[in-house]
């Protein structure tokens, strides 16, 4: 497995060595001593959660105060454009964002640590993304920010207009957003 780093300090892409012959495919998704070595970060994962989104689909920007989450994204079928966002006022690159793209295709996984918001746009019909989360869901800890605020700038690949939940479409604005010390 090779590390990628983003222009965000902790937020990795991880590359893994696959091996493929005419049977198909295997490879390591996950392996926690190797994590620990190519990150410098223990964690313990204790929830897996997957969604399915048709293309065009914006999910986020998501969150969790009081019980901030890191997250390991793959992507099983399809295609996403990821993005991160700093969240930490202490942080040299607050209110800076990364994105990328992660697909079935490529097998890359996106480590993003507490501290940061979350969101990606379907770039394909059927796309499964995994994520592997560092604390358990709290409903009256997750927090939103609208995916097209202005002072983020974030530059999404959309073609029209993506197709937003009710409650991401409800985002805080990031200017008032409940963050991270």
């Amino acid at each position: 497995m090779k590390l990628i780093e983003t222009e965000l300090p902790g937020v990795v892409l991880l590359d893994p060595t696959v091996f493929e012959d005419a049977r198909g495919h295997a490879y390591e998704s996950y392996n926690r001593s190797r994590f620990r070595d190519l990150t410098g970060v223990d964690v313990d994962f204790v929830q897996d959660n997957r969604s399915r989104s048709a293309r065009n689909v914006l999910r986020g920007l998501h969150y969790q105060v009081v019980r901030p989450q890191g997250k390991l994204i793959s992507v099983l079928h399809g295609e996403i454009y990821d993005v991160a966002v700093d969240l930490r006022k202490s942080s040299p690159r607050f209110g800076r964002w990364a994105g990328f793209t992660l697909s079935a295709a490529d097998r890359r996984m996106a480590w993003i640590p507490p501290g940061f918001a979350h969101g990606f746009l379907a770039l394909a019909d059927g796309t499964d993304v995994l994520y592997k989360l560092t604390d358990f869901w709290a409903p009256e800890h997750e927090r939103c920010i609208v995916w097209n605020d202005g002072k983020l700038g974030i530059r999404w690949p959309i073609r029209g207009e993506p197709v937003v939940s009710p409650r991401d479409a409800k985002g805080s604005k990031f200017a008032e957003a409940e963050l991270y010390p």
